[in-house]
């Protein structure tokens, strides 16, 4: 199609993807070029505008490595990936559900722990934190024999593959629910921390006046065949940036008691206070199938600086007359 004015951009690529021979394709790149289409005719986007965004996707390719995803450090910013969780779990987005966000820290290959066991793997200073699961299907019947990924941060804001002065595999652990649909394992308790901010998500924080904070979880990945794969984060109940993850995802079902001990503890070599959790997930029928995990290594060299963003207050707050302030 010759073009003569803007109206007709949209009818001559929707008019060529009617040659796509894959179905699914086809009504996906529809869409998306319906939606794209109509963003740059309501945002009335310039030139300059439209080669800006062009530099911003082609740096969160630049800066993603084996080490560091911030292509998924920006789906979940902007809410992307928590809403496809949401739409494609708990019957399709029409009930609550234990599923959550992947996560860009994933990691395949953690190692196989037996239930009960630390996965402390260097020394990590915090208060210990004992840790019950269990896995059932949608009838509540226990599911044996589930590989359960665990894995969170140190209690200063590293996870092990950010971080070189921690051990390889530092706070990752693979266990496999028993009889009961149960795992165990003993770690120290995780903390709040704040995502990178050096590449385009920070500048999209900043723009948005945000902070980059996720408030402290545990993220679980249970894999069993006949089983759909689940990634899950347990939300610690006491963590004040509940109410504003920077990525969106705490849900009611999802919020942890993390309840603190002053008793004797489980293991005899804990002195003073300790923490525990118990958390119920549940699974769906499925496909067991494992995406591209978002990261394979670990970085070298210094360990990064934590910068922490301060959260401002909305404009219509401020301003007291919304839209229409001047």
């Amino acid at each position: 199609m010759i073009i003569k004015t803007q109206g007709d951009v949209t009818a001559a690529v929707l008019a060529e993807l009617e040659r796509a021979a894959n179905p699914r394709f086809r009504q996906i790149m529809t869409a998306a070029v319906r939606h794209l289409h109509a963003f740059v005719r309501e945002a009335a986007l310039t030139e300059p505008e439209f080669h800006q965004a062009c530099a911003v996707i082609a740096r969160l390719g630049q800066l993603s490595s084996a080490s560091h995803n911030e292509v998924a450090l920006i789906a979940g910013s902007l809410g992307v990936s928590a809403l496809v969780c949401l739409l494609n779990n708990g019957e399709q987005g029409q009930a609550e559900t234990t599923a959550n966000l992947m996560g860009p820290f994933w990691r395949a290959g953690s190692p196989t722990t037996r239930n009960g066991e630390s996965i402390v793997r260097s020394p990590t200073a915090r208060l210990p934190i004992f840790v019950e699961a269990w896995v059932r299907d949608r009838e509540g019947r226990p599911v044996e024999g589930a590989d359960v990924d665990v894995w969170h941060s140190s209690p200063e804001g590293f996870y092990e593959n950010q971080d070189p002065a921690q051990a390889d595999m530092n706070l990752r652990g693979k266990f496999t629910t028993d009889a009961r649909g149960r795992i165990a394992f003993r770690s120290v308790k995780p903390a709040g921390y704040p995502i990178p901010v050096s590449g385009p998500v920070g500048a999209l924080l900043r723009a948005q006046g945000r902070h980059n904070l996720r408030p402290a979880h545990i993220h679980f990945m249970i894999h069993k065949p006949g089983f759909k794969t689940q990634f899950s984060q347990v939300y610690s109940s006491d963590d004040p940036n509940l109410e504003s993850d920077v990525q969106f995802g705490v849900t009611r079902a999802l919020i942890g008691q993390y309840v603190l001990h002053t008793d004797e503890p489980p293991d005899a070599d804990v002195t003073g206070p300790w923490y525990s959790l118990a958390h119920h997930f549940t699974i769906e029928p499925g496909e067991a199938k494992l995406p591209a995990a978002p990261i394979s290594g670990k970085a070298s060299g210094e360990r990064p600086a934590l910068e922490v963003l301060a959260r401002k207050p909305s404009v219509s707050s401020t301003t007291g007359s919304g839209e229409n302030a001047p």
